[in-house]
């Protein structure tokens, strides 16, 4: 997977996001508020440079550990799913292949690289979707991410599962997200 950040950004948005969730903790958590201190988040749709987000993400998974990066990540998945029903971008009862679809679109737009790097459906199938994450993401908050997707679909039984792994050698990530 390439990893580069040059000239990649992301809308402050999702950096004030994860902020969010560790607000009252600001003291306790000094220098996973200092990444973002020089950059002026107020403009939720102002972008960022895609390495302060991945710092943060990368901190907490450290600092604070996976249980609670995933945890992070279900919460943005609640957030995402919300903002793409107030946008009307999936319907009321959304299908799991339609929340994927609009989450490739929404990370298209949200995200501006010069490489077009972001999240791929690699195969869709009647009851499975599977995921390719292209973009420097952090892994296990992506994880937890597409399991709170997946369960606001409605479906029947979902499991998510990391099928391949950066970090155990393959290109990219890929997620296969299954239901009944």
């Amino acid at each position: 997977m390439d990893t580069s950040t040059e000239n990649v950004t992301l809308c402050a948005a999702f950096i004030n996001d994860v902020l969010h969730v560790y607000q009252d903790k600001k003291a306790e958590y000094p220098a996973l508020f200092s990444y973002a201190q020089e950059y002026d988040l107020s403009q939720p749709f102002d972008h960022v440079p895609i390495h302060v987000y991945n710092n943060i993400c990368n901190w907490i998974e450290v600092n604070l550990g996976k249980v609670s990066t995933k945890r992070l990540g279900r919460e943005i998945g609640k957030t995402v799913y919300n903002n793409l029903q107030q946008n009307k971008l999936i319907s009321a009862q959304p299908h799991p292949h339609e929340i994927m679809e609009a989450l490739v679109k929404v990370a298209s737009q949200m995200i501006k690289d010069p490489k077009r790097r972001g999240w791929e459906i690699r195969e869709k199938k009647a009851k499975s979707v599977l995921m390719r994450r292209t973009q420097t993401f952090n892994s296990t908050m992506q994880y937890g991410l597409l399991e709170s997707l997946i369960f606001k679909s409605g479906a029947y039984s979902p499991l998510v599962k990391l099928v391949k792994s950066v970090d155990k050698g393959h290109e990219y990530d890929e997620y296969l997200i299954s239901w009944k």
